[in-house]
């Protein structure tokens, strides 16, 4: 009985280690070029790396995105714009803990969204840029995820295609097939006992 019980315990932990490598990254400041041809950043300072967080005044690194064109919508109203094109880079320096060079080098997998969050009457104009992203790791695995980006401006500045990164947050997924082959394992494990068990009644 002690077996069967050491067993299950095991099988319920293992989905939970499966997907434990998930990285989380957040940058913050640095600005955008805002256009009909798509959107690009610059300068945008990688504040966190999987619970490591830059010193107060410095960065880990830097992200760096690109969209394609403006499929549907209007920039100052919210639409949505094209993955062909796109690209998402984050580069770390290395010096807290966090990967030197190259972290993550792909681009958008799908519909761009570019949404207006500005709260009615207020003069500051508020955007969300999402979607979901997929790429290199530096560790040589094709991963995925999802970034949200949180840009502010003003009617002139959108104008003249000006705009600033208050904070993006970007989660990657990073499964462990071999995890994956262990809990399935233990289930075969934990029903053969039970069925030898039963046999045995």
């Amino acid at each position: 009985m002690r077996r069967v019980v050491v067993l299950a315990l095991l099988a319920l932990a293992l989905p939970i280690a499966a997907w434990a490598d998930g990285i989380t990254l957040v940058n913050e400041y640095g600005g955008v070029d805002v256009s009909l041809s798509g959107i690009s950043s610059h300068q945008s300072e990688l504040q966190q790396f999987n619970g490591i967080v830059a010193p107060k005044g410095h960065s880990l690194g830097s992200v760096s995105y690109t969209t394609g064109v403006l499929v549907s919508g209007t920039i100052a109203g919210g639409g949505v714009f094209s993955a062909t094109n796109s690209s998402f880079v984050v580069v770390g320096k290395g010096k807290y803990g966090q990967p030197k060079g190259t972290i993550f080098s792909g681009s958008f997998i799908g519909p761009i969204d570019w949404t207006n969050t500005t709260p009615a009457g207020k003069k500051n104009l508020t955007f969300t840029l999402s979607g979901e992203i997929g790429g290199m790791l530096y560790t040589g695995r094709f991963v995925t995820g999802t970034t949200t980006q949180d840009i502010y401006s003003t009617a002139g500045q959108l104008a003249n295609g000006v705009g600033h990164i208050k904070l993006g947050t970007t989660n990657l997924t990073v499964p462990e097939p071999g995890t994956l082959g262990l809990l399935g394992t233990g289930l075969v494990g934990i029903a053969g006992m039970f069925r030898r068990k039963l046999m045995g009644t």
